[in-house]
């Protein structure tokens, strides 16, 4: 839900998986980033080091690009190293998840 100067801007990123909003997630990518959030909440650390302890937990998953624009990304991204998820939290980021067809550039 933060905004930032970037997400103003990007007409492409907003029309990517856009829900029947203009612009707005479907409502089952929202549940996953509230449990996304309650992950982080409970465990004391930012979204985005569950986000990336989720994916790197997934098979096949060697070598994450991670768009660092900033020190505290590359903090992130090594701190989610040693985050190990339970499978409830697994379980409960998975849940709401509803596959989405490609997109982007063809």
């Amino acid at each position: 839900d933060e905004a930032t100067h970037r997400s103003s801007l990007d007409e492409f990123g907003r029309s990517l998986y856009a829900g029947s909003g203009a612009g707005e997630p479907p409502s089952s990518d929202q549940t996953v980033v509230e449990r996304v959030a309650r992950v982080a909440a409970d465990r004391g650390v930012p979204m985005a080091q569950v986000a990336l302890a989720w994916m790197l937990g997934k098979p096949g998953v060697s070598a994450p690009i991670i768009g660092a624009t900033q020190p505290q990304h590359l903090e992130d991204a090594a701190a989610a190293v040693e985050l190990d998820l339970s499978a409830e939290e697994v379980t409960a980021l998975e849940e709401p998840y509803t596959p989405h067809p490609v997109a982007g550039f063809s």
